[in-house]
């Protein structure tokens, strides 16, 4: 039976939530009772108002006024004005850190995951822990880790675009 992530597992710091992450199995109950399940292949950490390619990078605003709550909820926006990116908030009240679901195993990037999982804006800031339909699960699964530099954050500057705080599994 796989156990599914309480709100306990994300109040940590993003920076042992995301890698752990990786490995685990997302979750989405829909209205006529399927699940859609995929398993995370690759997850990216954005850590507080330092972190230039974090979206509190510029401090509380509407839109990131859920990265400032409490952990284990989803942060669900438009990217492009096209693409539903999926976030699950970590760590410490008024500590902005989330993390992005950057891919599975079988869903190549963050907007083909949302997609194929039919995750959109609906969710924002609903708890990730089975209440909305979405809930994260672990089967015991636990791939090596590879890291590299997070993707398409290139305004944040070369140090935190470079920063490795993007986890994959590595698919030897």
């Amino acid at each position: 039976m796989n156990r599914v992530l309480d709100a306990d597992f994300f109040h940590r710091d993003v920076l042992e939530v995301a890698p752990e992450l990786v490995g685990k199995i997302v979750a989405h109950r829909l209205s006529d009772g399927t699940v859609l399940r995929e398993r995370i292949a690759e997850t990216e950490a954005y850590r507080g108002e330092e972190d230039k390619g974090c979206h509190a990078a510029k401090g509380r605003t509407k839109r990131t006024e859920l990265l400032y709550g409490g952990s284990g909820v989803l942060y669900i926006y438009l990217c492009y004005g096209m693409h539903w990116l999926m976030n699950v908030i970590t760590g410490e009240k008024d500590q902005p850190q989330g993390v992005l679901i950057r891919a599975g195993e079988r869903f190549e990037g963050p907007a083909k995951l949302t997609k194929q999982l039919k995750i959109d804006g609906s969710f924002n800031g609903r708890p990730a822990c089975g209440e909305c339909g979405i809930w994260f699960e672990d089967d015991g699964c636990r791939p090596e880790i590879k890291t590299a530099p997070r993707v398409g954050i290139d305004y944040a500057g070369d140090y935190w675009k470079n920063i490795e705080w993007r986890f994959i599994a590595d698919r030897k």
